[in-house]
C-alpha cells in the first residue's frame, strides 16, 4: 500500500505519547492516517491497534484510577456514539482530514489555556462528558479530547489521570467496534492495517510506559502537545495540494 511506511511511523509515535501521557494516540494517528486512507479505515485501523497495544498498562490503570466512573462515560459514550458514526460514514476523506486535524488543534488549545476546574466530578457531568466523547469518537474518531480536558483541568493528581484516560479510550475502542459492524462498514483491509501498525504501536508503547515519571508531568505534557500539534499540522489535506 503506497504510504504505508508513513502510517507506521504515526503508530509509533501514537505509542510514545501514549505510553508516558495516558493519552494522544487518535490525535497522533489519525493525521497520518487519514492522509493515506479513508475515514473509516483510519478509524478502523486505530481501534485495531489500540484495543491491543494499551493491554500491558490495563493492570495498573485499575489500580490508579476511577473504574466505576469510567463505567459511567462509556454509558454516556454509548448513547452519542451511533450518533456520530452516522455522519463518519457519509463524510468525504478531505473533510475528514480537517475535522482531524482542526478538532486535535482545538482539543490541544484547551489544553493548553490553563483550563481548571475547581468543583466536585459529579456523575451528571461525567456522563454527559462521556456522551460528547461518544459523538466526537464517531464523527471523527476523537472519544478523548472532552475526557482529557475535563480530567487535565480537575485537580487529581497525574497518575489518576493517566490511569483514567488509559480505561476510558480502551472502553472506547472496545464500543465502536460492534457499532461500526452494525452499520455494516467493518471490512478486513483496515483490520489488517491495524495489526500491522501494532508493532510499532506497542513498541512505542512500552517506550513511553518506561520514560513515564509523575515528577516530570510538565515535561511530558509539553512533549506529547509538541507531537500532537505537528501531527494535525501535517495531516491537513492542503499539503497534498
Amino acid at each position: 500500500m503506497p504510504g504505508l511506511w508513513w502510517l507506521l511511523l504515526g503508530a509509533g509515535l501514537a505509542g510514545i505519547v501514549r505510553g508516558f501521557t495516558g493519552f494522544g494516540t487518535a490525535m497522533v494517528y489519525l493525521p497520518f492516517a487519514g492522509a493515506i486512507v479513508s475515514p473509516v479505515t483510519a478509524l478502523v485501523s486505530l481501534l485495531t491497534m489500540d484495543i491491543f497495544g494499551p493491554l500491558p498498562l490495563v493492570p495498573s490503570a485499575l489500580r490508579k484510577g476511577h473504574p466505576r466512573d469510567i463505567l459511567l462515560m462509556g454509558l454516556g459514550l454509548l448513547v452519542m456514539l451511533p450518533v456520530g458514526l452516522y455522519f463518519l460514514v457519509r463524510m468525504e476523506g478531505e473533510t475528514y482530514r480537517y475535522v482531524v486535524s482542526f478538532g486535535t488543534l482545538a482539543c490541544v488549545a484547551l489544553l493548553l489555556s490553563g483550563l481548571r476546574y475547581r468543583g466536585v466530578l459529579t456523575k451528571p457531568l461525567i456522563a454527559v462528558t462521556g456522551g460528547i466523547g461518544g459523538f466526537l469518537g464517531g464523527v471523527a474518531g476523537l472519544p478523548g479530547p472532552p475526557v482529557m480536558v475535563l480530567y487535565m483541568a480537575s485537580r487529581l493528581p497525574p497518575e489518576t489521570v493517566r490511569a483514567n484516560l488509559i480505561l476510558y479510550l480502551l472502553i472506547a475502542d472496545i464500543t465502536i467496534f460492534p457499532v461500526l459492524a452494525l452499520q455494516g462498514v467493518l471490512q478486513l483491509t483496515p483490520f489488517l492495517i491495524g495489526l500491522m501498525a501494532l508493532l510499532p504501536y506497542m513498541a512505542g508503547t512500552a517506550l513511553g510506559a518506561a520514560l513515564f515519571d509523575p515528577a516530570k508531568e510538565k515535561q511530558y505534557r509539553a512533549v506529547a502537545f509538541i507531537v500532537i500539534t505537528l501531527s494535525a499540522i501535517m495531516g491537513l489535506p492542503f499539503w497534498a495540494n
